[in-house]
């Protein structure tokens, strides 16, 4: 039986990774440190803003298309959205605000203002410093570690010299809002005890989150399957309906992202910081669940099971880096299906390590278009790594990098993506910069 901790940490990382964002996590924290300067400076408008940015940031806005701004994609245009936003308050969610009236203002702002952008150098993967200056003064913002996590905001009155820290400010603001100022201990997490909490949780808590997390996400997998989006990699494998299940669980997934990628202006829940990783732990789960006509609160722990799955995996391996986290969450979505077809935990275990062995190592090269068809093939892995695992089959330790013991295997695949593909992170970065 699991302890009253474990059960607490379990429901607190749940409900503190299952935010809504709108549109790439990226561009919209890069929109949401400029709203905050933009309250700094009293409501102006900056007349120069200086954008240094972590390497694997610059790669997750070089591509995307940033919502609301009707087609628009790059730091210019996060940076843009957000000053005419500059509702900060709403987080992820900050350019919901905006309508066509105000796609006119981004595109003049962002030919007014000067906007310099500079790679940051930082052992910080996600690390975000934004200086922006606006008669005689100067407003700098700090965001580090993950998306809304504000470490500093400084005001400087150039004047008489006075700096004023009101990084508390912004940082209190954070908590009456209930979200916490420091992540919820990971360290508790093993695959074992998420079995375990997926199948006997109280549901009261975290069915909310989880149902919302369900209806946002399926929600953009459908507007992906109904309309043009990127390069329609769920319409193709969805075949207008006629495909079978195991390409339908593939095809909603990749079409929230064909959405998501191509500026859809729907929100997502999120996990790890990611909208594509919110949706691929979820979305094939409840396809395959609904497809099955399986219990709906059998379908909720599928996903909660899902979701923390791929939590932990994405734990060691850090918010960003050159191994595609959508891979992490394919190989969650693999494990929760794997438990709605009655697994236990040792086939949840040997279907993770299976799904894990087959796809380890796929890089990330930003968030654009392509990454839906990256998430089919996620998808793919894990339902792969499910049969094998109900066929008695799996890859053992000396595989690769598969060792005894999927917790083992898990460490391994942070010490890859974290340390070994630190170099490869480098190198596409430059290629991307045209470096």
């Amino acid at each position: 039986m699991l302890s009253n901790e474990i059960i607490k940490t379990y429901e607190d990382i749940l409900i503190e990774e299952l935010q809504v964002a709108m549109g790439c996590t990226e561009p919209i924290a890069i929109a949401y440190a400029a709203a905050i300067l933009r309250d700094v400076l009293g409501g102006c408008k900056p007349e120069k803003i200086t954008v240094c940015l972590s390497g694997n940031i610059i790669k997750n806005v070089k591509s995307v298309i940033v919502p609301s701004t009707g087609g628009m994609h790059g730091i210019e245009s996060a940076v843009a959205a957000g000053i005419v936003s500059g509702r900060y308050d709403l987080k992820l969610e900050l350019l919901s605000i905006i309508d066509e009236s105000n796609i006119k203002s981004i595109a003049e702002y962002k030919e007014e203002c000067e906007i310099v952008v500079e790679e940051l150098e930082s052992p910080c993967n996600f690390d975000l410093l934004m200086i922006a200056e606006h008669s005689s003064q100067i407003a700098t913002v700090r965001i580090s570690d993950y998306h809304t996590n504000v470490v500093s905001v400084i005001l400087n009155q150039v004047q008489n010299d006075e700096l004023t820290d009101l990084t508390e400010k912004y940082r209190n603001e954070n908590a009456e809002m209930g979200k916490s100022l420091k992540k919820t201990d990971r360290s508790l997490l093993n695959v074992k005890d998420i079995v375990e909490f997926a199948e006997t949780v109280d549901l009261e808590r975290i069915k909310p989150h989880i149902q919302r997390q369900i209806e946002m996400n399926m929600a953009i997998a459908n507007e992906g399957l109904t309309n043009d989006y990127g390069a329609t990699i769920g319409k193709i494998l969805y075949q207008n309906g006629d495909a079978p299940i195991k390409e339908k669980v593939k095809a909603f997934a990749a079409a929230g992202s064909d959405a998501r990628m191509s500026g859809c202006e729907l929100p997502v829940c999120i996990i790890s910081g990611s909208g594509n990783q919110g949706i691929t732990a979820s979305v094939p789960v409840v396809v395959y669940a609904k497809e099955n006509a399986i219990d709906e609160n059998k379908m909720y722990r599928a996903v909660i099971l899902s979701d923390l799955i791929t939590i932990h995996q994405k734990t060691g391996i850090g918010t960003l880096s050159a191994y595609c986290g959508a891979i992490s969450a394919g190989v969650g979505a693999g494990a929760g299906i794997c438990y709605l077809r009655g697994g236990s935990y040792h086939t949840i275990a040997h279907t993770l390590v299976n799904a894990v062995a087959i796809l380890s190592g796929t890089i990330c090269d930003g968030a654009k278009a392509s990454c839906a068809a990256k998430i089919a093939m996620a998808v793919e892995a894990g339902l792969v790594g499910c049969e094998m695992a109900n066929s008695k089959k799996q890859f053992y330790g000396g595989d690769g990098i598969v060792t005894k013991g999927v917790e083992n295997t898990i460490r391994n695949i942070g010490m890859l993506a974290r340390d070994g593909m630190s170099s490869t992170d480098k190198e596409i970065i430059k290629i991307m910069l045209g470096k």
